[in-house]
């Protein structure tokens, strides 16, 4: 997606970024980026430390899963007899 970035375009962006905010709040959002940053690492480090020992239990505590039960098939249903009052005498 960016792989087409040179040195120029990075220039550029570097100097419309100087532009819309200014020499003297830059340290300030380079600081606040650097901090974003160290605390999503923090955390990404973290969710890999929880998945890694809730996720993969151990090789004694898993049980065997439960047989499936033979398939059965459906009840006959009686026959149906006519009866006089659904069909009736003529």
């Amino acid at each position: 997606m960016l792989g087409g970035l040179t040195g120029w375009h990075l220039l550029i962006i570097l100097a419309v970024i100087l532009l819309i905010f200014g020499a003297p709040k830059l340290p300030g959002l380079a600081k606040s980026i650097g901090q974003s940053m160290r605390i999503f690492k923090g955390e990404i480090n973290e969710m890999k430390k929880d998945g890694q020992t809730t996720d993969q239990p151990a090789a004694d505590t898993v049980a065997p899963p439960a047989p499936i039960p033979p398939a059965t098939p459906p009840a006959a249903a009686p026959p149906v007899t006519p009866s006089s009052e659904t069909h009736p005498k003529p």
